[in-house]
């Protein structure tokens, strides 16, 4: 049986769903994250409704503000998309730290190996802070598949996915990695930019911004790698 959606969280995952197709993008190349970026800087300066149209946002619409609370812990009040956006990055972060220890087992540079090596280390913890707020709110540590279902489901990388890049020939192993990983990141900072905009709970939107700045850092590490 499918629950309804709420409102508030049907518009933050619409939002986000436009990290999932980064995966896509990349296979196209380096380019294509490239574009999906500058859409990406588009949604700072208050236009992301323009520049992903193919999420049903309509032009000139105004920017996102925080949704109202649903909650309080602590007598410091939270809402639907701060919980979402915990509930989102803690499974999602999980995928990204079983992407970096597939690169333990195989053939890479070392400053590629190093680092995904911090990448999975600074996840991890972010997912402890993440889980505990969680707890501390008496909240699911993530949220139901349906909830996600409006956008395709939550971004992240398929199991058939992660069985290819397994297969990958050792030639081939490195570049698919960072593209997969590149775009794991993106999705991440896109999710960040929702809560940024639409959380309440100043501790999960500084982390936010946090996530959106060490992503986008990282992504413009790993593309530069990925051309050499």
């Amino acid at each position: 049986m499918r629950r309804a959606v709420p409102v508030v969280v049907l518009g933050v995952l619409l939002l986000a769903g436009c990290g999932a197709h980064s995966i896509q993008e990349l296979r196209g190349g380096a380019s294509g994250h490239a574009g999906h970026d500058a859409a990406a800087q588009s949604a700072d300066q208050g236009s992301d409704h323009d520049a992903h149209d193919g999420h049903g946002a309509g032009q000139g619409m105004p920017s996102p503000s925080p949704a109202p609370p649903t909650g309080t812990a602590e007598g410091v009040a939270f809402n639907a998309p701060d919980v979402m956006f915990l509930q989102m990055m803690v499974p999602h972060n999980a995928q990204v730290v079983r992407l970096v220890r597939l690169a333990r087992e195989r053939q890479v540079r070392p400053e590629v190996s190093e680092l995904a090596e911090a990448i999975g280390v600074t996840q991890e913890r972010e997912s402890s802070t993440m889980s505990g707020l969680l707890a501390a709110w008496g909240q699911p540590a993530t949220a139901p598949d349906d909830e996600h279902a409006a956008h395709g489901g939550m971004p992240g990388v398929s199991d058939e996915e992660v069985a290819a890049l397994i297969a990958a020939p050792p030639a081939e192993f490195e570049r698919r990695f960072l593209d997969m990983l590149i775009a794991q990141q993106d999705d991440a900072s896109q999710m960040a930019k929702v809560e940024v905009a639409t959380g309440l709970h100043a501790k999960v939107t500084e982390l936010a911004r946090r996530v959106d700045v060490s992503r986008t850092a990282q992504i413009a590490q790993m593309l530069s790698l990925r051309d050499k």
